[in-house]
């Protein structure tokens, strides 16, 4: 790394660096124990896959509306104002969280508190990141995907303590779950102290003067449809059960204030159309947060099932140990071996299709190993590197566009990834039962169906009756611990493995997302290379500016 590259614009730079890592580390401390408590809730409370996933879905949709509120007022009113805001935030969703599962609570208030305890965990992680993220790029301005990934390497970090954390609470000391998840608060104190009394820069936009409007421009109509589109489908769900009787009302409503917002940004940007690059940036986004976040979510509670509760766990960790070292890697993937930030993209979504058939096809922990390995190095770049394309090639957004982007990410997870993957375990573990015992399907199956977008609604198995089995297959390890399935009693054997299978089913549905990414990738490629290669872009007369053949520059304000 040069001179040039590695300097940055500000004397505490490094303090804010790290006060942003420290903070994104908290989220992934609590994200990483909610990620492993599924099967105590479900146990608990006897919630259904899709119940879960919604409850986890909570914690990625109220991220979008953290960060993208946040990205939007953050050159307002500061990004100081926002710390404060979202550490109370952080604060509150715990006591919330903790009001649930008091004895004798109805299913239906304790899945209430734990929701909205998640929405507001993913609020206060939302706005977070619309302070971290467009900081570290003013900061850092010639070396964004280096820096940036050294930021997120923070989230791995979070899963890897957090996951490890659940392994010893939950699996060896078998401590209750509102005692795990209250760890997340520790780093929450820390990040507040570091964030304390510093001075924070403006971006690059905010620093010309650019107005709302202007920073809206590049992100014009064809942006906005991409965000407004899940923010509405959002309040959708949100407003269902409350319209049970008749959900048509729901959507008129959900599309409408979609639709409304969509109207705003065309009204502010003066109907700009917006850049096809930025288009194309929010939908693939949105892939990244299904197949990223969305998977991350399930994955210790899909591999604790193919093998164990406590594997599933060593898994977990080990794969976000390897996110963790190579996020510091990016400079020398990019600088060195050549890859372009598009580049790495294609490589990481080829490696993430595989990964995951992979993790499908394992039958053994040092198979898994392997295959998660695999999975683990193609997500690992994926969020971060596309924080940074987007902050590379159009300045002119400010803190706005990288904001809404992760509020795109993170929507998506909520929405499609975390929920999506619920129903299709409910649906081929169903699918599975009632095919090797239909008998016992019908004794096993769930009362609530589960149903997501457009698919045909599914029934699982219930989540209190599989717990049992579960615990019988433990139980029998206490005495015997190289137990398998197959020496539980038939009933309960077909029903382990029918469940096994259908985890192995909803992996392979999941490869599907970065398959597709894999083409937009090489699709950019083709389209840089004939442009002349990938550059990134700064405006005139900002301190960001090089003069360099490598970079461009452009007028600060839109024409």
């Amino acid at each position: 790394m040069t001179l040039e590259e590695s300097r940055p614009l500000v004397p505490n730079a490094n303090r804010l660096l790290y006060a942003g890592f420290m903070a994104i580390f908290a989220a992934g401390i609590g994200f990483a124990i909610r990620g492993g408590i599924l099967d105590n809730w479900g146990r608990e409370y006897g919630f259904t896959g899709a119940q879960l996933g919604v409850i986890g879905g909570a914690g990625f949709t109220g991220f979008c509306f953290g960060i993208i509120i946040g990205g939007v007022i953050a050159d307002l009113i500061g990004y100081g104002k926002l710390v404060i805001a979202a550490f109370l935030l952080h604060v509150l969703s715990a006591v919330v969280t903790f009001g649930g599962g008091l004895e004798g609570q109805s299913q239906d208030v304790t899945y209430n508190f734990l929701f909205w305890g998640t929405f507001l965990f993913a609020v206060a992680n939302g706005t977070l990141e619309a302070v971290a993220n467009p900081l570290v790029a003013t900061i850092f301005p010639n070396n964004r995907t280096h820096y940036l990934n050294i930021l997120h390497a923070s989230w791995p970090a979070g899963l890897v303590v957090g996951g490890a954390a659940g392994w010893i609470l939950d699996d060896q000391y078998a401590m209750p779950w509102k005692y795990q998840l209250a760890l997340f608060l520790i780093p929450t104190v820390i990040y507040g102290l570091m964030f304390l009394g510093q001075k924070m820069p403006k971006s690059e936009a905010s620093e010309k003067g650019l107005s709302l409007g202007e920073m809206l421009t590049d992100i014009g109509m064809l942006g906005g449809l991409v965000a407004c589109g899940l923010l509405g489908l959002f309040f959708i769900s949100v407003l269902e059960p409350l319209f049970s009787s008749n959900p048509q009302v729901a959507r008129y409503i959900g599309y409408g204030i979609g639709g409304a917002m969509l109207i705003a940004i065309a009204v502010l940007t003066r109907f700009s159309i917006g850049a096809w690059l930025i288009f194309v940036l929010f939908v693939t986004h949105a892939l990244v947060g299904a197949v990223e976040l969305g998977t991350d979510g399930w994955i210790q509670n899909i591999t604790g099932n193919l093998f164990s509760s406590q594997e599933g766990k060593v898994l977990f960790v080990y794969t976000s140990m390897v996110m963790f070292v190579l996020r510091f890697c990016a400079h020398f993937i990019e600088k060195k071996i050549g890859l372009s930030p598009i580049g790495l993209l294609f490589v990481c979504a080829v490696l993430g299709c595989v990964g995951l058939n992979l993790t499908a096809a394992a039958t053994t922990f040092a198979a898994a190993m392997v295959a998660l390995t695999v999975y683990a190095v193609g997500k690992t770049f994926f969020w971060p590197t596309m924080l940074a394309v987007v902050s590379d090639r159009f300045p002119r957004t400010g803190a706005v566009a990288i904001s809404i982007m992760g509020g795109i990410g993170m929507m998506s997870a909520g929405l499609l990834g975390s929920p999506g993957l619920g129903y299709f375990k409910d649906r081929y573990a169903g699918e599975s039962l009632n095919k090797a015992d239909a008998a016992l399907y019908a004794e096993y199956k769930s009362d609530k169906p589960s149903q997501f977008l457009f698919f045909p609604e599914a029934t699982g198995i219930d989540g209190k009756k599989f717990g049992e089995v579960q615990g019988a297959l433990e139980e029998l390890k206490k005495t015997n611990p190289a137990a398998t399935p197959a020496d539980l009693p038939d009933a309960q054997r077909i029903v382990l493995e029918s469940s096994i299978q259908g985890d192995r089913d909803t992996l392979v549905a999941d490869s599907a997302i970065p398959a597709t990414m894999a083409v937009i990738y090489l699709l950019l490629l083709i389209y840089f290379k004939a442009i002349g290669g990938y550059r990134p872009v700064h405006l005139a007369g900002s301190t960001a500016e090089k003069s360099t053949d490598q970079d461009e520059v452009i007028p600060a304000h839109p024409a």
